[in-house]
Parts: C-alpha cells; structure tokens; sequence
C-alpha cells in the first residue's frame, strides 16, 4: 500500500510574497466572512423577534410583603429563601430557544419608599408565584402577602417633565472586567456581626441606613431601589478557577485566534495522518513530555491579603449564584426634590458593603447614571433619565449594563426584612398577627373540645371554673376603672395634637 502526499501547491502558496497571499485569500475566502457576519447578524434579529414575542404572552404578579411584627430573623433566613428561589432555573431546548423564543425568566426584587413610608415587593412570573410564597412563608410564617397594582406608573417616563425631575443608576461591582474578577465578594452580612455589648445588639443592620432615608422622604418624593435576580446554571463557579490563578500570578493560556487556529487544525490533521502511517509501518518515536512543575509551598508564600482573598473566592463560588443587576431610582417633585440627601445617601449605603482588598459596587457613572461632564449635556442626561426610568419600569435585565455574579450571601445582605429591635423606621408596612379559626377537618374529642384532658388535669368542674373566672373579672375592673377615668382628660390632651398622615394612595400596600 502506498500513499503519496502532493504538497506542492501548498509550498508554492507560502512561497508567494505577503501581499499576494493575502490578496488570493480575500479574493477565495473573503466571501466566507462576509456570510459568516451576515448570518450571525441575521440569527441575533431573528432571536430578538422570536423572544419579543414570547414575552408578550408571559404574565407577571407583583407581591407586597409586610414583614411580620418583632422580627428578629437574621439575613441568614433569606439566604435560604433565595437558595429555594433558584428551582426556577429551567433547561431549554434548541426548538424552544431558536423557534419558540423562550428563555429564563427571573425575579424582581424591590423596596420602595414613598412619602415617607416603605414596602417591600416582589415582581415574579405568574408561573413562579406559588415558588415565591412558599420561600417567604417558610421563613417568615406570619408574614402577608398580597397582590398589588403597580406603582412606577406614578413617576412620568419623559424627560424634561415640567413637575417631576429624576436620578438613576445601576450598581456595579468596582472589579467587573475582565469577568472573573466578579468572583472576588463583597462584605456580607456576616462581616456586620460584633461580640460587644447586648446580645439583641450585636448584629449591626446595614438596613438601618436605607430605612432611616427613605422614613425621612417627605411628600412628592419616591425612592426606588430594584434587584433583579435572574437564575442560573451552577456552572457559573467557574469563573473561580481563573480569579484564583489571577491572585496567585499564574499566566493563563492565551487563546488562539482564527488564523492560529486554523493552522492548529491543520497541524493536527497531519499528526493524525503521520499516526496512522507510523501505525501501519512502525512503531511511533516517543517524545519527550514537559513535566510541569508545581511548587507546594507557593500558599503557604502567599501575602495576608491574598490568602484571604483565595479564601473568600472559595466561598462565594460554593454557594447557589444569579446573575444580577442593581437599579436605584429617585423620583420627586421639583419642588420637594433634595438630591444631595437622597443620592449621596443611597450611595453611602451601597459603599457599607465595600472591601479594600477584595471587592464593592459603585455607580454605573459611566453609561446608566444621570449624569455626563462634557458636549450635550442637557440632552444626554435627559436620555439617561428616560432610559434608567424605563428600564426600572420593565425591570429589563437586558438594558444597560450586562449583569454580573452575587451569591446567595451577598444578595440575602443587599435585599432583607430589617431586624426591629436593630432598626427602627417605623414607616415600614407590617404584618399584625392574626388567629384564624381551626379548620373543619381537624380531629377534636368526643365533648367536642379542642383541649384534650385540661379539665382533668387541675381537678376543676366546668362551673366552678366559670365562676372562679367571673369574680376575677370583676375584681379587676373594679381595680382599673378608676385608674382610667383619672387618666382619661391627660389622654384627650395627648390625642388632640396633629396626627400622622395616611400612607399614600400610590403605596403598594398588602
């Protein structure tokens, strides 16, 4: 058998000057990248009609949650609220993705302070309602939930606006690019937990600066601060492996680029070959393998700083993960608006989840906030208000900045119910506790009580035990009732000052 390679026109190819190899290659091959961009174009216009429509039909509910009286869960609990959430992560299909034009959809979650007074909500998919409610109650079982109208409408979308004027801006991490440097966290709740003092006292909220800003909105002005959570693969840990490789000074491999890579193809094309003939009529030579060298004392070497950095990747990346982004909006009337207290107070409170050495968010300065400093001003910054205020309205995760990695830990500290005996605005919307009647079904004895065995236990009858009842009664209102009637004239002097004024109609309240 006997095989004969003709590389003649190969060499003679490379034995042409630059110039004209180059011109042969755009005359054969440059209609190749031509049809490559315009059918990649033509796939990205497809897709976009094919998902404009499919979201049309896709139905959303939003969810007002009054957290319950005396709340002392810790962020802890929405940790694993948001853990749960990540079951809304789906598979999808070729068929559905490219013909149907489905993809995953994810959640909104947002609190808003208006005139003074604060809720928190959730915008969720229809489908994804009940996933939502079970979350909340699991952790919080006497918390309300009720569906409610929705309150962007309020805040004009055009601008300049004769009444109304607006600052927005989307958060995003200090290190975001290139990608993996997302994976150095932020500080999380746990790094706001001290041993000084009473134990109620040593969890320092965070929460504390936001709910005292937006307790301190007067009327006309809105505070709207918008997380949206969009579920995700678990393989997004994998953005680890090279920030690690980054803080230890490891060099990753440069990949190749389209002319490298065609001449790797072709190299490895003409090793398979040189294999099959060694395979047929000998033996193949060995070649010498490079050991790679690997230093096991290099962390031990490491500086404190970057030893704690590796540690801290390690454990952002072994928690469940979203893509994230972060939207604050403060709208008010322009007769009322104080942007200095409102934006340089929303932006200390981002700045509290701040690390020297590992990681923070700032404002997006650069594309989405309100702002600019040099040709058109007034133009530009006007678009940037009809945009941030749109994009809030849509909860769009598409529009502005592309979203980046939170684990459950750094969310669950962005997004919490205020523990009250740390934080006290007391224009948040709270649950009252309420005892519902038992249900039908539930088995009871014989006598038709629900106390099964009481009356036997204290050795009391039935009379004598509503009668010893009735004299205690008695007794004690003729204890009380002239206590009451003393204070009762101190008690309509205290009642006859100015009252609190009535949330607002626009509040979003369960």
């Amino acid at each position: 058998m006997e095989i004969v390679l003709n590389l003649g026109p190969l060499f003679n190819f490379f034995s042409l000057p630059v110039d004209e190899m180059f011109r042969r290659l755009v005359i054969y091959y440059g209609w190749m990248i031509l049809a490559a961009i315009f059918l990649n174009g033509a796939l990205l216009c497809w897709l976009n009609w094919r998902r404009r429509l499919w979201y049309r039909k896709q139905k959303f509910t939003l969810l007002a949650i009054d957290i319950p009286k005396a709340n002392d869960q810790s962020p802890k609990a929405l940790e694993n609220m948001f853990a749960y959430l990540a079951g809304a992560h789906g598979s999808i299909s070729l068929i559905e993705n490219y013909w149907e034009g489905k993809f995953q959809l994810g959640f909104s979650f947002e609190i808003v302070g208006i005139d003074g007074y604060i809720q928190f909500l959730v915008r969720t998919p229809a489908a994804f309602r009940n996933l939502v409610e079970t979350a909340v109650y699991s952790q919080y079982p006497n918390a309300e939930i009720a569906e409610v109208e929705d309150y962007v409408d309020t805040v004009p979308g055009n601008y300049p606006n004769p009444d109304y004027d607006v600052w927005g801006a989307e958060f995003v991490p200090v290190l975001m690019d290139p990608e993996f440097k997302q994976a150095l966290p932020i500080r999380t709740y746990k790094d706001f937990e001290y041993q000084m003092g009473k134990p109620e006292f040593h969890f320092k909220d965070p929460m504390a600066t936001l709910m005292d800003l937006m307790s301190s909105l007067r009327p006309g002005e809105q505070i709207w601060y918008q997380i949206l959570l969009l579920p995700i693969a678990a393989d997004w840990s994998k953005i680890g492996k090279p920030a690690i490789d980054n803080v230890l000074g490891v060099k990753p491999k440069a990949e190749p680029g389209l002319i490298e890579s065609f001449f790797d193809w072709g190299l490895a094309a003409l090793g398979d070959l040189s294999e099959m003939i060694y395979s047929i009529w000998g033996d193949l030579p060995k070649s010498a393998a490079k050991e790679e060298k690997n230093d096991p004392l290099k962390m031990m070497n490491l500086l404190p700083a970057q030893k704690k950095q590796v540690e801290a990747i390690q454990e952002k990346i072994s928690k469940m993960g979203y893509a994230v982004k972060l939207r604050v909006v403060y709208a008010a009337r322009k007769e009322v608006m104080n942007k200095p207290k409102a934006v340089n107070g929303v932006v200390g409170y981002i700045k509290q989840f701040g690390s020297n050495d590992l990681n923070s968010l700032k404002p997006d300065t650069k594309i989405t906030a309100t702002s600019a400093s040099y040709f058109n001003k007034i133009n530009l910054i006007n678009t940037k208000k009809r945009k941030i205020v749109q994009a809030y309205k849509d909860r769009d995760d598409t529009a502005g900045r592309n979203a980046w990695y939170l684990n459950v830990e750094e969310i669950a500290t962005l997004w919490h119910f205020p523990i009250e005996s740390v934080v006290k605005a007391p224009m948040i919307q709270k649950s009252t506790s309420k005892k519902m009647e038992p249900p039908m079904s539930l088995p009871i004895d014989e006598h038709g009580q629900d106390d099964l065995g009481l009356d036997e236990l204290f050795n009391l009858e039935d009379e004598n035990r509503e009668q010893a009842e009735l004299e205690a009664r008695e007794e004690l209102e003729m204890e009380v009732q002239p206590e009451i009637e003393q204070a009762e004239p101190e008690l309509e002097i205290e009642n006859s000052g100015p009252r609190q004024a009535p949330p607002p109609s626009n509040l979003p309240g369960a």
